[in-house]
């Protein structure tokens, strides 16, 4: 895909399927969303954006480098890893993950990249990097001679930036969309020209932004409201997850990320994910499917924490251990999935 990229933001053929008619002829790039909240729309990005969005990444970074592609193409996260390597003019590794993702696989196709003069970038999703880190072999020892390890497509436990974070891991957390070209919030900071504002949702600005989605008669104007919560506090965002998942139990609103942060600092849990499970007398009823390393922590410490920490509205009333959590597209957690778990 590199080449024909390469060939589509020079202006020559498009990377998207069929014909394009009116404002969408500026498209160089059709990339699927998520389908998170409903059947999954084609965003249409033309060069500028997606050029701008990657000269701001190395900016931001420190410059250009050659990136890991550890990813898939079909989705904006890996197909930005490719745009960026255009622009700095380097040629990217790729990890084969024909396979899955595997901590050794990582390392080795990390080797011939971090060979290369300059600096080293890669992007991952959080699931990939708590493989890295709880592994401690050949791929933490790898990933730790990158000067930048971009993580995004999900929220990442506060625990697990700590740990990787500690263990010498050049971690940068990342908020962005398909429409927004990728990530265009690094560690809570938006990118060069990248502007933002909320009203409960998040609404973003600037040259990062896509056409808008194909099919529709009118493109993006000038502000992209997401369907995320969020709030601005001294300059930097904080994201608290969907709107569409905020569960409403007895009248009360619980953000599940909050509940997910707080069940992170309770000793053995590795990850968590936090759905509303439709309830008779509740309306819904908080519930949280966790994954522990080591000695699994009680029910009661879980609620205890939340508790301190949200409210005891936000609770957990069930509780399910689970070995892994189910996963959909670029490492994001499937939370319908979740909620099947508890039915």
């Amino acid at each position: 895909m590199l080449d024909e990229l390469r060939a589509a933001l020079a202006g020559g053929e498009p990377l998207v399927d069929g014909p394009l008619d009116g404002w969408e002829k500026r498209a160089v790039l059709g990339v699927p969303t998520s389908g998170s909240t409903g059947e999954p729309k084609t965003v249409l990005l033309d060069a500028d954006a997606l050029t701008t969005s990657a000269e701001a990444t190395h900016e931001r970074l420190g410059g250009p480098g050659t990136w890991l592609l550890a990813l898939p193409t079909g989705h904006i996260a890996g197909a930005q890893v490719l745009v960026r390597s255009i622009v700095a003019g380097t040629t990217p590794g790729v990890l084969d993950m024909s396979k899955g993702f595997r901590a050794m696989g990582f390392a080795q196709a990390a080797r011939p990249v971090l060979a290369q003069p300059g600096r080293h970038y890669t992007a991952l999703v959080p699931t990939q990097l708590s493989r890295l880190v709880v592994g401690e072999g050949p791929g933490l020892e790898a990933l730790r001679q990158f000067d930048g390890v971009l993580i995004g497509g999900a929220a990442t436990p506060p625990t697990l930036l700590q740990q990787a974070r500690a263990l010498g891991v050049q971690v940068v957390t990342t908020y962005g969309m398909s429409e927004t070209s990728g990530g265009c919030v690094y560690d809570g900071e938006p990118l060069r020209n990248v502007s933002l504002r909320t009203d409960d949702l998040i609404e973003i600005s600037g040259p990062v932004l896509a056409l808008g989605y194909r099919g529709n008669p009118e493109p993006f104007g000038e502000w992209f409201r997401t369907g995320d919560l969020g709030r601005l506090r001294d300059g930097r965002l904080e994201v608290l997850g969907r709107a569409d998942d905020v569960i409403v139990t007895g009248g009360e609103k619980v953000p599940p990320v909050l509940v997910e942060r707080a069940l992170a600092t309770v000793t053995g849990v590795l990850e968590a994910c936090v759905v509303g499970v439709p309830d008779d007398e509740w309306g819904q009823v908080v519930a949280a499917a966790v994954v522990a390393r080591g000695v699994e922590p009680s029910v009661d410490e879980l609620r205890a924490a939340v508790v301190e920490a949200v409210g005891r509205a936000a609770a957990p009333k069930l509780v399910r251990f689970v070995h892994e959590l189910p996963l959909r597209g670029p490492g994001k957690v499937d939370r319908t999935a979740v909620v099947d778990l508890f039915r």
